[in-house]
């Protein structure tokens, strides 16, 4: 029975194993940690930003409408103020055109149907309906302008006829509250756009890097359940997306609004084509995740070269950032995206299957999207990729050599020369020609 137990070296090496397995998760779950805390520490940084403006904005407003609309509870100044600062970032001053818009249509609405229904609890929910309808109707969806149009109706059709006089403070305080909000955001306390895009692109360029390392190792160890992961992975970072979207549009707000970011408009632009052509690469990745699960469950054949070309893709995506970051020419990424689509040119021409080919395409296009965020206009970066694959196939499998020397001519050709030549002659003898002799070679 004794023989019959697994030698201590194969307990060692499972123990191994379990403790090897154990350290990866500590450290994903200590990696996840980390991004949790900055996350969390951005959305407090953030926080405190709206919430100083926003009492800025209050006060300010408030001051304002005093010294400007005389003494009395101008509230919705302030009120107006606040609603525009908290707005979500990026959509602040159409916000504020969709209040002052509001409160109009409230106001016209609400002295149009008291004018000819009169006071009342049925005059009022008949006002309301039809202010809140031809807000729906010319918004086309809720928002600012529909709730403003139906809290104003609200207001002009029960405290109008105790209190005249309220359409114009109103309209005034609305429009008081609304500039001195944009004036908050635009003049005294403008955000840096260009860090709010660079943190709201962060996770996804982590997730690009880490991930594409972590399918690398799935392919060189056919491990198809870890590649369904990195799917899973990829197939989560809607958020991140959304995110993004919303930093984009806050960037550009500011750089529109702002006379002290006016400066950021250039490099904003390129930080959008960036962006753009990230959320490609985004989904190119996801595609290569997906086509190598299957590859992998359907046991195809994986050249080495596979991996390394998708682990060359990561460092590329890292090494993008860096050179972006600082400004600089990105020679670099140029360099290990060549590499890339040479490692899938010679992974093509080693033999793949079906799916297998699909990942090398899908590595391909990935390649020249990763050179277009890098700045690199679209005919090049595919001019440059194609150049690098097929550079990449001819190291396999060389191209034929043409044969630069004349090929000899056969036993039929030379008769049919002499046959031509003894023609010629006739004819020459016949014309009284002379003999012209033998051609030259």
């Amino acid at each position: 029975m004794a023989d019959d137990r697994p030698p201590a070296e194969s307990d060692r090496s499972r123990l191994d194993e379990a403790a090897e397995r154990g350290g990866q998760a500590v450290e994903r779950v200590r990696h996840r940690g980390g991004q949790a805390g900055r996350v969390r520490a951005r959305q407090w940084e953030l926080t405190l930003v709206i919430a100083i403006q926003a009492g800025l904005a209050a006060g300010l407003a408030a001051l304002i409408a005093q010294q400007l609309l005389g003494p009395g509870a101008h509230v919705f100044a302030p009120a107006a103020a606040v609603g525009t600062i908290a707005t979500a970032i990026g959509q602040r001053a159409r916000r504020t055109f969709e209040l002052l818009a509001g409160v109009g249509l409230g106001i016209v609405i609400g002295d149009t149907l008291r004018f000819f229904l009169g006071s009342g609890p049925w005059q009022t929910g008949a006002v309301v309906a039809l202010a809140i309808a031809s807000a729906l109707l010319v918004a086309g969806k809720g928002g600012q302008l529909v709730g403003q149009a139906g809290g104003t109706a609200v207001l002009i059709s029960t405290l109008a006829p105790m209190e005249r006089g309220l359409e114009l403070p109103r309209i005034f305080d609305a429009l008081v509250g609304g500039v001195v909000g944009l004036a908050v955001v635009a003049l005294l306390l403008p955000v840096n756009p260009l860090r709010v895009l660079d943190r709201a692109a962060s996770p996804i360029f982590e997730i690009l890097c880490g991930q594409l390392d972590e399918l690398s190792q799935a392919l060189r160890k056919r491990d198809a359940d870890r590649a369904m992961r990195v799917l899973e992975r990829f197939r989560g970072t809607e958020g991140d997306l959304s995110r993004l979207h919303e930093a984009l549009s806050g960037a550009e707000e500011v750089v529109t609004i702002a006379p002290a970011r006016w400066h950021r408009r250039q490099q904003y632009h390129e930080y959008a084509r960036t962006a753009g052509q990230l959320e490609r690469l985004l989904l190119d990745s996801r595609g290569m995740a997906r086509w190598s699960a299957t590859a992998l469950q359907y046991n195809e054949t994986i050249p080495p070269e596979l991996p390394d070309a998708i682990a060359r893709l990561g460092r590329a995506t890292a090494e993008m950032r860096r050179e972006c970051r600082v400004g600089s020419y990105p020679e670099r990424t140029r360099q290990l995206v060549e590499q890339c689509a040479e490692l899938a040119g010679r992974a093509a021409a080693t033999g793949v299957g079906s799916f297998g080919e699909a990942l090398v395409t899908g590595l391909r296009t990935a390649a020249s999207d990763l050179l277009r965020a890098a700045g690199c206009d679209p005919d090049d970066a595919n001019t440059a990729v194609r150049r690098a694959a097929g550079v990449g196939e001819a190291a396999i499998h060389p191209p034929a050599r043409r044969h630069l020397h004349r090929s000899r001519p056969t036993r039929a050709t030379r008769a049919r020369r002499r046959s031509h030549l003894a023609a010629r002659r006739r004819n020459d003898d016949r014309a009284g020609l002379p003999d012209r002799g033998r051609p030259a070679r």
